[in-house]
């Protein structure tokens, strides 16, 4: 606690006083163009990683990264999404997986979070994930790279769970709305963006334009 203080203190004395104008305007209202949906894990940072101001991102955490489908739960998640595309207009969202991500370890390995019945619980939503993986790669045997697999198909699950939702369904039909799939691996600090054309995950880089993930996903090798 002492650090996060000292970090308060730094925040108010430093930060804030520099960028008074900013939070007045904030305080006001928001306006962020971007939903960002990611992992809960403490080794992500989005607003690091893209370098943005408070107020550009509106962001939705949880263990792995889901977003339930329509009508299969009543969590926060559908209603963080619901006012994020229907009241604040954001253009685009992106759902964000990490490598080396526990939810998607437990996910893989059922048995591993018997012991931890809501996590358990709330990686049903990811079922689908667990059987593309399954289905798709039982010649992936390696532990890293069938990790990683299934860390990039949970991406792509959670983008079509997002379509089923009536706020995004109706914004993605008038075209102002778009959908990305992004993998953020931290042990490089390198973002994987997926690109529908080719149904693969590639690196973002200055240049990179990052398509929309505006088609259905088809369960396929992204590894």
């Amino acid at each position: 606690m002492e650090k996060l203080i000292r970090g308060i203190h730094a925040f108010q004395t430093d930060y804030f006083r520099d960028q008074r104008e900013l939070f007045a305007q904030l305080a006001r209202h928001q306006a962020p163009e971007t939903l960002f949906i990611t992992c809960a894990d403490s080794r992500i940072v989005p607003n690091l990683m893209t370098q943005t101001e408070p107020g550009e991102l509106f962001i939705l955490r949880n263990a792995g990264n889901i977003v339930p489908p329509h009508g299969a739960a009543r969590g926060g998640e559908g209603a963080t999404v619901e006012y994020a595309v229907a009241v604040l207009g954001v253009k685009d969202i992106i759902v964000c997986g990490h490598s080396q991500c526990g939810a998607m370890k437990g996910l893989l390995d059922p048995r591993s979070t018997e012991g931890l019945p809501a996590v358990h619980e709330w990686l049903g939503h990811a079922a689908a994930t667990r059987r593309i993986v399954t289905e798709n790669y039982a010649d992936v045997t390696d532990p890293e790279a069938r990790l990683t697999a299934c860390i990039k198909e949970n991406v792509l699950v959670q983008l079509e769970n997002l379509r089923t939702l009536p706020s995004v369904a109706a914004r993605l039909a008038r075209g102002d709305l778009h959908l990305h799939g992004w993998v953020y691996e931290i042990e490089s600090g390198q973002i994987f963006a997926y690109d529908p054309s080719d149904r693969a995950f590639h690196p973002i880089t200055e240049s990179t334009r990052t398509p929309a993930a505006a088609e259905p996903r088809l369960a396929g090798r992204q590894i």
